[in-house]
C-alpha cells in the first residue's frame, strides 16, 4: 500500500514538474489601448478660422502659457499610468479628442513622462466649428502605421434650412501591432447640446458611419482585428450603440460578426466616465470585433477592460467629491486633469521563449 502511495506521489510530483516547466517556458506579452477625452487642450494662439477665442490669453478663459504647460504636464501623466496594475508600461495606443490641432499633440508627447516611449502622431484637420479634433498616439517600438484616413460625418439640421452641422471627422488607422494587423477609429461624437432627445438623431448617424467604416474592412477582411473607441456622448444602453453599432455587452451572446463593448458591464454596475447633475455617463467606450476572442493566444486577444479613475483624477472634496477632477470650472482653470476619466482595454498573448 505504502509503494502505491508512494508512486502516486511520485508521479504527482514529475507531473507538477511538468506543469511548471511548460509555465516557465512561456511569457506573455501585454499591451494597453487607451481613449482618453483631453477636456479641451488647446493652444495659446488665436486661430481666426475656429472658435478658440476663449482659450488665450487674451479671452474669457485667461488660457495662458503657464496653464498650457501645466495642463500638458498633467495630461502627459495620467496617460504614462493608463493601464491594469500588472502593466509594465504605458498604453502602447491612445486614442484622444478634444485636442485643437497637431500641435498640442506634438507638445504633449514632448512631456517628460512620455517622450521615453517615443509615441507617433495620427491626426487630421476637422470641420468642427470649436476646433477639436480626435487623435491617435503610438508608441512606434510596437505599432508600424500602415494607413489612416479621416472620415467626414455630414450632418444638417432640419431646423434651420438643413443648414451644415460641422462636427468631428471619426478616424481610422491601420498598422502591425507587435506584427499583427489590426483597425483602429477613433470617434468623438455630437454632444448632447440641445437636449438628449433633440439631439440623438445626430449621435445615430455617427453610429451608421462607424458601422459603415467597419463593414468596409470586414468586406475585404471577414476576421479583422477592429476597435473602435472614443467619446460617444452616449452611453452603451442608448440606440446608436446597442441598435445601430449592434454592440453586445455579454460574450455568451457573440456571434461570429458581432460587436462587444466590455463598457456595458461597468454601465450596469453604476459607474461612469463623467458626471452631470447628480448621475454617472459612461460616454466613454472602447468596442471590439469578436476576432479578439479567438482563444489563440499566440494572437493578441481580450484580455480586460477599465476604467481608469484613480483618486489624484477625482475632485477633492466639496458637492463634487469623486467626480473627475476637470481642468476648467467657474470661469478658471482649476489645477485638475479633464471632466472624463480615461478608459482602456488590456491585449494578451502568448510567445515561447
Amino acid at each position: 500500500m505504502q509503494k502505491i502511495r508512494l508512486k502516486v506521489i511520485i508521479t504527482v510530483f514529475c507531473l507538477c514538474s511538468i506543469i511548471n516547466y511548460a509555465q516557465k517556458a512561456r511569457d506573455y506579452q501585454l499591451v494597453t489601448v487607451a481613449f482618453y477625452n483631453l477636456e479641451n487642450l488647446f493652444d495659446t494662439e488665436n486661430d481666426p478660422v475656429t472658435f478658440d477665442d476663449d482659450r488665450t490669453p487674451e479671452g474669457k478663459d485667461r488660457w495662458t502659457l503657464a496653464i498650457y504647460q501645466d495642463k500638458l504636464a498633467k495630461m502627459a501623466e495620467v496617460i504614462k499610468q493608463i493601464g491594469p496594475e500588472n502593466a509594465k508600461m504605458p498604453p502602447v495606443i491612445v486614442g484622444v479628442s478634444e485636442i485643437e490641432n497637431r500641435r498640442v499633440l506634438e507638445d504633449l508627447i514632448s512631456q517628460s513622462p512620455l517622450l521615453p516611449w517615443d509615441y507617433g502622431i495620427v491626426h487630421y484637420d476637422s470641420p468642427d466649428r470649436r476646433g477639436v479634433d480626435t487623435g491617435l498616439l503610438y508608441q512606434k517600438k510596437y505599432f508600424q502605421l500602415i494607413s489612416s484616413t479621416a472620415h467626414e460625418l455630414l450632418l444638417y439640421d432640419p431646423e434651420n434650412n438643413n443648414t451644415r452641422i460641422y462636427t468631428r471627422d471619426q478616424l481610422l488607422v491601420t498598422g502591425l501591432l507587435a506584427g499583427e494587423k489590426v483597425h483602429f477609429i477613433v470617434n468623438h461624437w455630437p454632444s448632447r447640446s440641445g437636449g438628449e432627445a433633440r439631439s440623438q438623431p445626430r449621435r445615430e448617424a455617427a453610429a451608421y458611419l462607424n458601422k459603415k467604416i467597419i463593414d468596409s474592412i470586414r468586406s475585404k477582411e471577414p476576421y479583422a482585428k477592429i476597435i473602435t473607441m472614443g467619446d460617444l456622448n452616449d452611453d452603451p444602453k442608448n440606440s446608436s450603440v446597442k441598435s445601430i453599432l449592434g454592440a453586445k455587452g455579454s460574450l455568451k451572446k457573440l456571434g461570429l460578426q458581432d460587436l462587444y463593448n466590455p463598457m456595458d458591464a461597468f454601465a450596469k454596475k453604476g459607474l461612469g466616465t463623467l458626471a452631470y447633475r447628480d448621475g454617472w455617463n459612461l460616454f466613454d467606450q472602447i468596442i471590439l470585433t469578436t476576432a479578439w476572442f479567438s482563444k489563440d493566444y499566440t494572437s493578441f486577444q481580450f484580455y480586460k477592460a477599465g476604467i481608469f479613475n484613480k483618486k489624484f483624477l477625482q475632485t477633492p472634496s466639496g458637492p463634487y467629491k469623486g467626480y473627475p477632477f476637470r481642468s476648467f470650472a467657474n470661469g478658471s482653470y482649476t489645477g485638475g486633469y479633464s471632466d472624463h476619466f480615461p478608459v482602456y482595454v488590456s491585449l494578451i498573448r502568448e510567445y515561447a521563449n
